[in-house]
């Protein structure tokens, strides 16, 4: 035997699921191995033998004969790892002491492709991105056909490699934000990539910004808007969703989706996202500041009404929000993180009940509840759940601010978050352009 294939077999023996399995191929002996996890074997075994003896009715040679069923060369022991895991046969001909890659009918291991389960779809295409890195560019190439569609795919990791491909339109990309991309991902091919944070690090971006550099969809429309829009879209294998970059501030109030609807109630709709997010950041800090620090701002029958819901409440009023607000996070982590059997009961357990429970124990005023629950509906009406977690954390800010300098330190802090945004740059485009024109990242 082989030299090479002792030293797979000292390698790879110990995984019960690879095999090294001795066979014949019209009248030649061959080594067959692989792992039968990812190989369907027997309808594997039965096209060889049935592509072998159709071609071996000509007067042909071995070699021949060997080369119609895979690609013939050397290899040496890493690269035949590599072809392992990722799912090829290999075939050794004794006689020719020769090895030949074949592609295998693989096992299916991935699911179909469904409507997408963390974004809702009102008149628009269901179908989303599903683990499988292929299936997911051959969607991307169905939702917009286009011979400008350009796709590079790159390997990284030297442990556990993993595939990321990068997909861009080259009539509207801009071809320095393109290069950098690709120069980045080259540089970092020996780094592991198996989440954002890895990726971002390889990109060189930064991945403790508080405010994520990609705007993450399983939505193929709203890939296909991207990538006409000039952005550059990355898939990592075994991620169900696109990775879009740069992100932008417009990404957190507009879907390719809102233009199914007439133009006035488009409008509208982003409106009201827009006011979402205004009263998210507003209001908690401006109850702690009109209640605790500036009641004067107010309408005497208004300060007394609220006096009046705060009367036997022990805390101040910034203990006294951020207590609800910090329970109110954990209500929403616990509904998202448990099945969905138990998380609408949760959610009514604490929503409901212990809302109550608080207001009648004169832990918290009526208001309050109020002003948290404006806040907890006005964040989810923001696009994408990152951007929703983004400004759950900003409102923390404002609330600190506002308790400490009153209406000044609410207009402080607004002004502090929109420095931190202008102060955002990926690749050289501001997080606050609106759109992307070719040539800014040349300047960047």
């Amino acid at each position: 035997m082989d030299s090479l294939l002792k030293e797979l077999e000292d390698k790879l023996g110990a995984n019960d699921d690879f095999f090294i399995q001795p066979d014949k191929i019209g009248g030649a002996s061959v080594v067959l191995m692989g792992f039968v996890t990812l190989i369907d074997l027997m309808r594997t075994k039965i096209a060889i033998h049935k592509n072998f003896e159709n071609t071996s009715k000509g007067s042909e040679s071995i070699v021949s004969i060997m080369a119609e069923i895979g690609e013939i060369r050397e290899i040496d022991l890493h690269e035949a790892i590599s072809l392992f895991m990722g799912g090829k046969l290999i075939v050794y001909f004794e006689s020719e002491a020769a090895f030949v890659i074949v592609d295998p009918f693989p096992i299916v291991l991935n699911r179909s492709v469904e409507s997408p389960t963390n974004e809702n779809v009102l008149q628009g295409p269901m179908s989303s991105f599903i683990e499988d890195i292929d299936t997911n560019i051959g969607i991307v190439r169905k939702q917009i056909i286009s011979h400008h569609i350009k796709v590079k795919s790159f390997l990284a990791g030297t442990r556990q490699q993993k595939k990321i491909s990068l997909i861009y339109d080259d009539s509207h990309a801009d071809p320095g934000l393109v290069s950098k991309i690709m120069e980045q991902l080259e540089r970092s091919s020996d780094k592991e990539i198996d989440n954002i944070q890895n990726l971002s690090t390889s990109l060189g971006l930064s991945s403790w910004s508080a405010v994520p550099k990609f705007n993450t969809t399983e939505l193929p429309q709203e890939v296909a808007s991207a990538l006409k829009k000039g952005r550059v879209v990355l898939f990592i294998d075994r991620l169900p969703f696109a990775l879009v970059l740069p992100n932008l501030i417009w990404d957190m109030f507009s879907l390719e989706n809102d233009h199914n609807f007439p133009r006035p109630l488009m409008v509208i709709i982003r409106l009201l996202r827009v006011i979402g997010v205004l009263i998210t950041l507003l209001a908690p800090g401006l109850y702690v500041a009109l209640v605790a620090v500036n009641p004067e701002v107010l309408r005497i029958e208004l300060a007394l009404t609220i006096a009046q819901s705060r009367e036997g409440v022990p805390y101040p009023a910034i203990v006294e929000i951020i207590l609800m607000l910090v329970i109110l996070e954990l209500i929403i982590e616990a509904s998202t993180r448990l099945p969905k059997s138990i998380g609408p009961t949760i959610t009514m357990v604490g929503g409901i009940i212990l809302g109550q429970a608080v207001v009648a124990a004169r832990l918290v005023s009526n208001l309050l509840i109020i002003v948290l629950a404006a806040t907890t509906i006005s964040n989810s009406t923001v696009v994408g759940f990152q951007n929703s977690l983004t400004i759950r954390v900003f409102k923390y800010l404002i609330v600190i601010m506002s308790a400490i300098f009153g209406i000044l330190g609410l207009l402080a802090g607004m002004v502090l978050l929109c420095g931190y945004l202008a102060s955002i740059k990926t690749f050289g485009i501001s997080y606050l352009d609106f759109s992307m024109k070719k040539g800014e990242t040349e300047n960047g």
